[in-house]
């Protein structure tokens, strides 16, 4: 990862003094920038990036809010483990997206994965709309038409994902969308070196086709069977020791 300078904050277009130090220096605390380091103070933040007291001070909160930092009276700020991050927290998941790829990381989404989106399936095929799956439906055929280049596959993947978060027709599971979005971006990046193009295809009309029929079981079953297989990637990767 290349180290961003001071600089670099300074041109970011269209935010506020504020926002750009607290959208640089939140990127580089969950990209691993200060991993080994002591976070800088108050004051030379304010001298690197050139802005003044207050500013830093409140980009310092805001990142602070969001799980990233804590402060020590008299002894100074340090940053938090990642067990302390706000993980669905959509700027903290976008950071993430930058991090260094490691494999604890993709199985820690995979493990959340099989938490929810099976149970999600379960819940669209006995609650869905018509309208739901026809959403659903609509993300199956961009993932069909990304295999003739007319779509971009993983963004195709991600709606049919979504679209059945939202088919449970659950506020609760709704929140969940950033945090499955990302996760599928990390996942499908990792399996693209393994695995063909239309890998699991077949298994994703599966689960369509259950939520359609408004069957919970075969929806469940076939949510977790796409999931588990990339727990078994995994686990050969790891074993191989690529």
């Amino acid at each position: 990862m290349t180290e961003a300078k001071p600089s670099q904050m300074r041109m970011t277009p269209g935010r506020n003094l504020t926002e750009r130090l607290f959208n640089f220096v939140g990127r580089e605390i969950v990209t691993g920038r200060y991993d080994g380091k002591r976070f800088p103070t108050e004051a030379i933040l304010a001298s690197e990036h050139h802005v003044s007291r207050p500013v830093t001070r409140e980009a310092i909160k805001m990142l602070t809010a969001k799980g990233l930092l804590y402060a020590r009276p008299k002894q100074g700020t340090f940053i938090q483990p990642i067990s302390a991050w706000n993980l669905f927290d959509a700027d903290v998941l976008n950071w993430l997206l930058e991090r260094r790829f490691t494999l604890p990381l993709l199985r820690s989404f995979i493990e959340f994965r099989l938490a929810v989106e099976p149970m999600a399936a379960q819940l669209a095929a006995r609650s869905a709309t018509p309208k739901n799956i026809a959403v659903i439906a609509a993300g199956y055929a961009q993932m069909e038409s990304s295999q003739q280049g007319d779509d971009d596959a993983l963004e195709a993947t991600i709606v049919f994902h979504i679209a059945i978060l939202q088919a449970c027709n659950n506020p609760f599971f709704s929140q969940f969308e950033s945090f499955v979005s990302t996760a599928l971006r990390t996942s499908i990046s990792f399996t693209n070196r393994f695995n063909d193009r239309d890998a699991g295809l077949a298994a994703h009309r599966a689960v369509l086709d259950a939520i359609a029929a408004h069957d919970p079981i075969s929806a469940s079953i076939t949510s977790r069977s796409i999931i588990e297989d990339l727990m078994i990637l995994i686990r050969k990767v790891e074993n191989e020791g690529r």
